[in-house]
């Protein structure tokens, strides 16, 4: 049997009782108490997670400007040092190699924060195509991350640093942030609906952190949070997870975050399949479904309008925030709708329901 990964709190989950899983081949808590606890822990206080599974990969040297442009779907050339932007590469047939975060420290200098499973295939990916003066490097190994998501987060997070979080606006970071003594990259981009931050630190100061942040947010109820809150949130949020809501079979624009696809850029890989599905129309459309029969959509779950298959549940479940059974579906884009009503094959029974808006949830600013 494969071993799997652990990050540098896993003695700490152990300690703590946690329900571990298999998570892409990562050792990883699923919840510590409840799912339902700690994602109403984060809608309404705090949650902290650890993420230290995220791969993270440096890109340095004169011309990494270039190669991130010709590589990446968004437009790399609108960061200015601190801040960070989401963005996706691709395959030159549209299909995505993985979403991901680029933060800009300054000219020439550049972290890629990219999805665990896809760590090696993006490193890979990244190799293949790098040119000129260029250096990249996997750093998964030597860094942990945390993240501590909600609306008490800032006030949580501030008892620990002299810094100014408040001068952290979203989608920016600060790094070389000294909190309890630990030295950290701090941003505010958050993957769960909510206010919050992501703290990079060495892997051998993780666990302090973790210790620190659970003791400063004792009293305003912080929970640690495992992934099954973490994939509920992010997908009330409509916040896409690759391997469901993308895929190399399935492009950005199909997936509904065409934001992060700029075809008047110069060129990148993908980007003629990508330019003609967005001025056209992509041949698939990512919507939200609504149950109006007893059942909960699940992934991989087939839709069906009368008899004909018009796609598949990519997520699903019962929304803890709003109490319904509702899921996100890759459709064909003519039965897309809103309110159109279609069946989903739940076991041996086709149930019925409606597509309807998203995101299921939006926090109020």
């Amino acid at each position: 049997m494969t071993e799997l990964n652990r990050t540098p709190l896993y003695d700490i989950y152990k300690q703590s009782g946690a329900k571990l899983i298999d998570f892409g081949g990562w050792e990883l808590p699923v919840q510590f108490s409840s799912i339902k606890e700690e994602h109403e822990a984060v809608r309404t206080k705090a949650g902290l997670f650890d993420v230290s599974h995220m791969g993270e990969i440096t890109v340095i040297g004169s011309d990494s400007l270039a190669f991130l442009q010709k590589v990446m779907t968004n437009d790399v050339a609108a960061l200015t040092d601190g801040k960070a932007q989401y963005t996706a590469m691709c395959y030159e047939d549209g299909g995505t190699v993985d979403d991901l975060l680029i933060y800009k420290k300054q000219d020439g200098d550049y972290l890629l924060v990219v999805n665990a499973a896809n760590i090696q295939k993006d490193f890979k990916w990244l190799q293949q195509h790098v040119s000129g003066d260029v250096m990249l490097r996997n750093v998964s190994d030597d860094i942990a991350q945390l993240a501590l998501q909600g609306p008490v987060a800032e006030g949580v997070l501030q008892k620990l640093t002299t810094e100014n979080l408040g001068e952290i606006k979203f989608f920016r970071f600060k790094d070389d942030v000294e909190l309890v003594g630990v030295k950290a990259l701090v941003s505010r981009t958050g993957y769960t609906g909510e206010d919050g931050f992501e703290i990079y630190c060495r892997k051998e100061d993780a666990q302090t952190l973790w210790n620190a942040i659970l003791e400063a947010g004792k009293e305003e109820g912080v929970l640690p949070c495992g992934l099954g809150a973490r994939d509920t949130l992010r997908f009330e949020a409509n916040l896409p997870l690759y391997g469901q809501e993308l895929s190399k079979d399935i492009t950005p624009i199909e997936a509904g975050i065409g934001f992060a696809v700029k075809t008047n850029k110069e060129d990148f890989i993908g980007k003629e399949v990508l330019k003609e599905q967005k001025e056209s129309g992509a041949p698939r459309k990512l919507v939200g479904i609504e149950m109006i029969d007893k059942g909960i959509p699940r992934h991989g779950y087939e839709v069906f309008i009368g008899d004909e298959k018009i796609g598949e549940v990519t997520t699903g479940t019962q929304s803890p925030t709003l109490k319904k059974n509702v899921g996100v579906a890759l459709l064909k884009s003519e039965f897309s709708g809103l309110g159109t009503e279609v069946g989903v094959q739940i076991r041996q029974k086709r149930l019925k329901a409606r597509v309807v808006s998203t995101p299921f949830y939006k926090r109020s600013k």
